[in-house]
Order: C-alpha cells, then structure tokens, then sequence
C-alpha cells in the first residue's frame, strides 16, 4: 500500500522529505568535496515537473560543487545522512540535524571515503550497513 505524506524507508519507516533537487548539502566525509548539490533521486518515478521530496538514508545522485579540482562538476551517487528538517521516529520522538549531509559512495554501495565527520542518523545506518562501518557516531 503505498504511503501518503512522506517517504517509506528500510522497515516500513517514514521520513518527511526535507529535501529536494537543487538541494545544496555537506558532503561528511573525508573524500576531500565540501559542498554537493543534488542532482536526482535514485528511482523517483513521479508526475511531470513533480519535484521529489529527499530524506535522510535515500541514494541521491550528486554534483562536487567545493572540492578539489579533479571532483569539481563530477557526478557521484550519495546517501543522505542527516536532514535539518524535524521527522519523526516510529517511537514517538522527533530528531533534526544542525545541517543537511551526504556521504559520497560508490557504485557498487561501499562509502568511498574512509571516515564520516559527524552524526549519522539511524535510519541511514539500517537502510545502508556500510556507512554504520565508518560512522563515529550514530544517532
């Protein structure tokens, strides 16, 4: 039954989309890109001009908007990894971020960094195993 209202997540969970396309977010590993800007999410299909809604643990696809010269402009497939925008948890609580942040992978889904500055959210870590691996800290 498909869900109304936000965003179904690993589990049968949702997460209101605080993002869209066009979304500029930090990029919280140590890939050496600052600064990314979304470009797609990763099999949206939706109406004509419908912008999608984009949370926390949805593959993303990115543009280096700040970073060396060699990442500068190329596109990378990304997870989303915190989201200022308040959701809420099936137990009830309600969690936001500082910032909205991405984490740079591969294409075969391992994090190309080596290190995640920051908090993860929990709904990326169950979503994508991988990135629980390199996290410092999941929240």
């Amino acid at each position: 039954m498909p869900v109304k209202g936000g965003l179904k997540q690993a589990g049968g969970r949702r997460v209101s989309g605080g993002l869209s396309v066009g979304s500029i977010v930090v990029c919280a590993d140590n890939t050496g890109a600052k600064k990314l800007k979304i470009i797609q999410l990763v099999g949206y299909k939706g109406r004509k001009r419908r912008r999608p809604a984009i949370g926390v643990g949805d593959l993303v696809i990115v543009s280096v908007r700040d970073g060396p010269p060699d990442m500068k402009g190329q596109l990378f497939p990304a997870v989303i990894v915190r989201q200022r925008k308040p959701y809420r948890r099936p137990d009830g609580t309600w969690i936001q971020f500082e910032d909205n942040a991405a984490v740079i992978m591969t294409p075969d889904g391992t994090p190309k960094g080596s290190a995640i500055k920051g908090c993860v959210a929990r709904e990326a870590v169950d979503k994508w195993p991988k990135i629980a691996s390199i996290a410092g800290m999941v929240v």
